[in-house]
């Protein structure tokens, strides 16, 4: 029965099987998908790109640890966003999906690559970047660095550096900042004392910005502050302070008394150095008569001061000096200029001082004697050179006289100062006569204003002279006298003297004309009296007939006495004619008839032959148009009038010299000048000196003067010939014209207008003008003007896009692999390529390296000291910027960097690389069959596309028994090459049945050859394990359930046993596993335990392994309930017997059941009661008597390692229960599962056999054994004292 049984098992088993197989799975086509990283939630991520051959409704899921941020409709497939997604933490996420068709599942694993949005501002490395500048640091000095970094790709995480600000606003101007490298340098000199001492910049750092989900760009900035501390240096001279320094000291003061104190300041007053102070200079009056205190700049008297002898100033230089050297290593200094007053005190008399010129100077000396000559009579006052000084300051004297005379004089001032003359006065005028007294003596008396005791006295002697009291006096009060007109000079008209009685003016008289005026005419001798002609040109009658003039006699005192002279002029024939004009301006049109009278007379007698006139016109360039009557002086023109025909700067005016001539003899004549205006009139327009113009301007010059025109207009009046100048088309607004004089005729200066660039890259490269030149009527003419703009190296040089090109790795060629390609829109440029960076792709990071070398003119060659190599870099960006050295004006290099890609392409230089495992390659029964797959190897190869294809070949085989004896075996494996995206692996594969009996391990070699010939080989093991080294394991759970566990129960079971499971089959339990059909699904795993030696363990070695406390709670919580013996497979039958025999076991499936029934109830009391028994001796077993030897309750066994009783031990459990032979096999069967009674509580279905945790409450037990394992953990001090495990599949019956 058990037989058919199996065989209708097997036979359901393959027909399901057959039944899946004719329906093919779903297939997954994408493994990776693009999502952007700001993709709202909800928003749809992807799609899912399955699709299965029988176009059966698809189901989708999705699982795994990155699931929680994806939702998938699983109908559609449409995976949503769920959860924020975040590049920077997370760039790939992993997901894994099942697809299924309603029949079979396919898993898959997608790769979610999250692509960047710019959601990451720049941050600085530092919270702020404060420095200390020294104020003398040089411009240009670099000061710091500041760096922002950003989590960003691409242009989003290029950080530009700008500084917004600078407090205080004064300082703008002081720094600047390099926008790609963040370098912040100095722009301006740094004053300590005139500027500020500290500055605070406000740095920006911003993105490139970037954008992904959203159309919208997005620019993320971030900013610092920098506080700029400027470092005072000792660059400045000290300054005294208080200033202008002026002090006053008593003469004859104490020696040690202050006058006044200095004060000196350091000017670098972030340094403020101590001052020295010192007299440098003082005048020579002063000399040793102050000193300085050094440290705090007193000024003290140091010996006696007598105002008297230094004067009333004195004068020092004061020097204050740093104690320090200064910036230049030299002692900085400082001078001021310090007068000191010198007070006086009344110490001195009044003396008596003559004071006399000599030279420019008043010398004075002391005298007590005076002498002086007074004439008699005299009123005015007496001069005697007297001073009297007193030597003190301020000082006054009262004055008084004294003698015989005292009365005629008196002195004056009667109080006199320093510096002021003494002088007399005569108070009786009538007692000074020479013939009664010729000498007179006074006593001069000084004395002290404010001290009486201080006088002195002088004497003055005073010696009367003689006075001269007699005029002199002509014969005659009148002379009447004549001469001829133009007398030569010296000639002598009269001569007259006069008479004085005084006999000390005899023979001393001297003569003198009056007025001054007359000696222009005449004169007379000093000492003769004789009257003279002084000029002959001015004797003229005609302008004056009479002249009258005072003669003087003067005596030895100045005494005069005058007589009248009247001088008549006799006529002589001497004059021209004279014309009655000066000039005759006269003013005609042009074209109009000219009229002009012309007279002159002439002083000579008018009825002699003297005053007859006859007018001429001198001989000119335009004379012979005119003609003059000789008789009446009547002008007139002989031809027509023309402006234009008269030489332009004459403006219109001709110039006729007209003679008149007298008939005397010798004829005299005179001249005079016509100036006859010729008036113009408007008759001719403007006309330009050229048909056409052509200028050049260069471009982007604002204002620039591009050319003048020309043009005149022939009328000769600024009225008729101003012309000015118009541009009336062809400008576009870009030209101005102003007009000016010229030399001849007027000019038109062109210039571009001041508010215009003219660029030589636009559309007007050419400008032709219409320009108009018109006079103040509007008379006008136009000429064509070209004005050709030149081309002016103003242009930033632009890349142009090129490459990527591509190289070989390992390449060793010099020639030219690439360039950059610049352009400018200038028409003279030369372009020079600088190298701004070059970085390398490795492994999909970029790096910096020098693989390449850039020449000045673009050209790109690999540098030959460096070797590339494809397989650790397979490209290289490289980011240059080119400059225009002829650049005139503006920048000279491109706004932005150009980027040349460079593709390393591979080439066949790496071999096969075998990536090692620590799999365990065994033989099992199961896979001894011929085309079982025993082992795999995985490969790669660093090259890249066809050469990183990888075939695999078993090139030897061999046996090693366990005496290390090796035996050749031929065509035994085979190898398959499969591709797991960029690994290749090689299936090992059985060619033909292996003998499974045998002891040892397989030795093969396999080869990886790429499509090159390059070839590696490797060495495998493979294990020969027997079928007896199978275990069981039993799991309350279904099939699917241990599916969906599988790798966690095998992690859990390698950590237990640290050997490698090798998994030979998943499956229900049947009958013949000991499964109570009553109790829920139950599944066995078999697997084999083997040891990376080939060594594999036992069953009961895996028990022990198994149960161990540090394992088997989590085995437990896998639903392990027991460690079964594996069945061992049938060979092989006829699959037409298994039918045969699964109809007929319908047939007894329900005599099988009554027959099971009756066998359980026969046992049912016998069973409760020995369970309670065994309930009451687990309870009583203490920790101690596990110590010294644990036993199986009921039992006399002893377990190997103390550890609680455990099921399916190599224990005859029908001896330890007390089982007779008449135990029959369904009660064996029994051992492995509980009863159903009334008082036992029973799980309910589907529950897991986890622990039972309640910190209350204390838990129920289902099972007797339970309930005394969990008294005996009470004992124990834990966290959580009444946990316990509940594992239904152990039974106190089986106990």
């Amino acid at each position: 029965m058990e037989g058919i049984t199996g065989n209708m098992l097997l036979l359901s088993s393959i027909c399901l099987i057959s039944l899946t197989n004719a329906n093919t799975g779903p297939t997954i086509h994408n493994d990776y998908y693009e999502v952007c990283e700001d993709t709202p939630i909800g928003a749809l991520a992807f799609t899912i790109n399955a699709s299965d051959p029988e176009n059966d409704t698809l189901t989708y899921e999705i699982y795994g640890v990155n699931s929680r941020y994806f939702s998938v409709d699983t109908s559609t497939g449409r995976v949503s966003v769920l959860g924020e997604l975040d590049r920077e933490r997370n760039s790939v996420l992993k997901i894994f999906v099942e697809v299924s068709d309603g029949v079979n599942i396919t898993p898959g694993e997608l790769s979610i690559i999250l692509l960047d949005a710019n959601d990451n501002e720049p941050i600085f490395l530092e919270a702020s970047y404060d420095v200390d500048v020294l104020e003398n640091t040089p411009v240009g000095t670099s000061l710091f660095k500041v760096l922002a970094t950003d989590d960003d790709t691409s242009n989003a995480g290029v950080v530009h550096y700008n500084i917004d600000a600078v407090t205080p606003e004064a300082g703008r101007n002081l720094f600047s900042i390099v926008s790609m490298t963040g370098e912040v340098r100095l722009n301006g000199s740094l004053i300590y004392t005139s500027l500020n001492q500290f500055y605070q910049l406000k740095i920006n750092a911003t993105d490139g910005g970037g954008r992904c989900h959203y159309n919208s760009t997005t620019i993320l900035s971030n900013i610092v502050f920098s506080i700029i501390t400027v470092v005072d240096v000792p660059d400045l001279d000290p300054k005294f302070i208080g200033l202008p320094y002026v002090g006053d000291v008593v003469e004859h003061s104490s020696v040690g008394q202050t006058v006044l104190k200095v004060t000196a300041m350091d000017q670098d007053i972030g340094v403020n150095d101590e001052i020295i102070y010192s007299i440098e200079h003082t005048d020579s009056s002063g000399d040793g008569l102050f000193s300085i205190s050094s440290d705090n700049g007193a000024i003290v008297v140091s010996s006696d001061v007598n105002r008297e002898l230094i004067g009333d100033i004195v004068i020092l230089t004061v020097k204050g000096t740093e104690s320090q050297r200064n910036i230049h290593g030299d002692y900085a200094s400082a001078t001021a200029l310090v007068q000191i007053n010198i007070l006086d005190i009344n110490d001195n008399i009044p003396e008596f001082f003559e004071c006399e010129d000599v030279g420019d100077e008043l010398s004075c000396a002391k005298c007590s004697h005076f002498t002086v000559e007074v004439l008699e009579h005299s009123l005015d006052p007496i001069s005697i050179n007297m001073k009297v000084k007193d030597q003190d300051k301020d000082s006054k004297s009262q004055l008084i006289l004294e003698g015989a005379d005292k009365d005629v004089f008196s002195v004056e001032p009667k109080i006199t100062m320093s510096d002021i003359f003494v002088q007399l006065r005569v108070k009786q005028p009538q007692n000074l006569d020479f013939e009664e007294k010729t000498q007179m003596v006074l006593q001069v008396i000084a004395i002290d204003d404010e001290e009486p005791s201080f006088s002195s006295s002088a004497t003055v002697t005073i010696n009367i002279m003689d006075m001269n009291d007699v005029s002199p006096k002509f014969p005659q009060s009148t002379y009447r006298l004549n001469v001829s007109e133009h007398s030569p000079v010296g000639t002598t008209i009269a001569s007259i003297t006069a008479e004085d009685p005084d006999t000390m003016d005899k023979d001393r008289l001297t003569y003198k004309l009056l007025p001054p005026s007359i000696l222009l005419y005449f004169d007379v001798e000093q000492n003769s009296g004789s009257v003279y002609v002084k000029s002959q040109i001015l004797l003229d009658r005609e302008s004056r007939s009479l002249y009258t003039a005072t003669l003087q006699a003067i005596d030895t005192e100045g005494k005069v006495g005058t007589a009248m002279l009247e001088i008549t002029l006799t006529d002589i024939n001497d004059q021209p004619p004279v014309f009655n004009r000066e000039s005759y301006p006269v003013s005609v049109d042009e074209g109009a008839d000219l009229e002009v009278k012309i007279e002159a007379t002439d002083a000579d007698d008018p009825d002699t032959a003297n005053s007859q006139i006859v007018y001429h016109i001198m001989p000119s360039k335009y004379s012979g148009n005119f003609t003059i009557n000789p008789d009446t002086g009547l002008l007139t023109n002989r031809a027509i009038l023309n402006r234009e025909a008269i030489d332009p700067n004459l403006e219109g005016k001709i110039k006729l010299n007209v003679t008149a001539t007298d008939k005397g003899s010798p004829p005299l004549f005179a001249m005079v000048t016509v100036i006859i205006t010729i008036q113009d009139v408007n008759d001719n327009k403007p006309e330009f000196n050229a048909s056409s113009y052509t200028f050049q301007v260069r471009e982007g010059d604002k204002g620039a003067h591009a050319g003048s025109v020309y043009a005149e207009d022939l009328d000769q009046t600024a009225y008729f010939n101003r012309i000015s100048f118009s541009i009336i088309d062809g400008s576009f607004g870009s030209f101005i014209i102003r007009s000016f004089l010229d030399r001849q005729g007027y000019r038109g200066d062109i210039t571009v207008d001041p508010d215009i660039e003219l660029d030589y890259e636009s559309a007007h490269r050419t400008y032709v003008l219409q320009v108009e030149a018109a006079d103040m009527e509007q008379r006008k003419s136009v000429v064509r003007v070209e004005v050709n703009v030149l081309d002016v190296n103003d242009e930033r040089p632009e890349f142009r896009p090129t490459g990527p090109f591509t190289v070989k790795e390992n390449t060793t060629i010099t020639e030219v692999i690439g360039n950059f390609t610049g352009y400018d829109k200038d028409g003279n440029h030369s372009l020079v390529y600088e190298l701004e960076s070059i970085k390398c792709i490795c492994k999909g990071s970029e790096t910096p390296c020098d693989s390449f070398i850039l020449d000045p003119n673009g050209d790109i060659r690999v540098n030959p000291e460096v070797t590339l190599d494809y397989e650790q870099c397979d490209q290289v960006v490289i980011e240059a910027q080119v400059v225009d050295v002829f650049t005139e004006k503006g920048e000279n290099d491109s706004i932005s960097t150009g980027k040349v890609v460079i593709n390393i392409e591979d080439i066949n230089d790496n071999a096969p690389e075998f990536i090692s495992s620590d799999s365990v390659f065994v033989v099992l029964s199961e896979s001894a069959s011929k085309g079982t797959s025993v082992a795999e190897v995985t490969a790669t190869d660093r090259d890249s596309g066809k050469f990183k294809e990888i075939e695999f070949e078993v090139m030897s085989s061999q046996f090693e028994d366990t005496n290390n004896a090796i035996t050749e075996m031929k065509n035994l494996f085979d190898v398959i090459t499969t591709q797991q995206k960029d690994l290749y692996v090689g299936i090992i594969q059985t060619l033909k049945e292996l003998d499974t009996n045998l002891q040892g391990k397989y030795l093969v070699k396999v080869s990886a050859t790429d499509p090159g010939g390059i070839s590696t080989n490797t060495d495998l093991e493979i294990f020969n394990v027997a079928q007896s080294y199978k275990v069981a394991l039993i799991f309350k759970v279904s099939e699917a359930e241990v599916e969906e566990t599988l790798d966690d129960i095998v992690r859990s079971l390698t950590d237990a046993t640290m050997a490698s499971v090798v998994i030979a089959d998943i499956r229900p339990v049947s009958d013949s596993d000991t499964q109570d059909s009553r109790s829920s699904p139950h599944t066995v795993i078999e697997a084999y335990y083997i040891y990376t030696n080939g060594t594999a363990l036992t069953k009961a070695e895996v028990e022990l392994k198994v149960v161990h406390e540090d394992h088997y709670p989590q085995l437990v919580a896998l639903g392990l309930v027991a460690v079964g013996e594996s069945s061992v497979d049938e060979p092989n039958t006829d699959p037409w017997r298994y039918i045969l025999l699964g109809m007929m076991a319908g047939l007894v499936v329900l005599l099988v059941i009554l027959t099971t029934s009756m066998m359980c109830t026969h046992r049912k009391y016998k069973r409760k009661l020995k369970a309670a028994k065994a309930m009451n001796t687990a309870s009583m077993v203490t920790p101690d008597k596990g110590k010294s030897g644990p036993v199986v309750p009921g039992t006399n066994k002893y377990t190997m390692e103390g550890a609680n009783p455990v099921l399916n031990l190599n224990i005859d459990t029908a001896m330890a229960l007390d089982m007779d032979d008449r135990s029959t096999d369904s009660d064996k069967i029994s051992l492995n599962s509980l009863d159903y009674s009334d008082d036992m509580t029973i799980p309910e279905n589907g529950s897991k056999p986890d622990a039972v945790k309640d910190e209350d409450i204390p838990p129920e037990y289902t099972e007797p054994l339970g309930a005394a394992l969990a008294q005996r953990d009470q004992k124990k001090v834990t966290v959580n004292p009444l946990m316990a495990y509940n594992n239904p599949g152990f039974s106190t019956t089986d106990l």
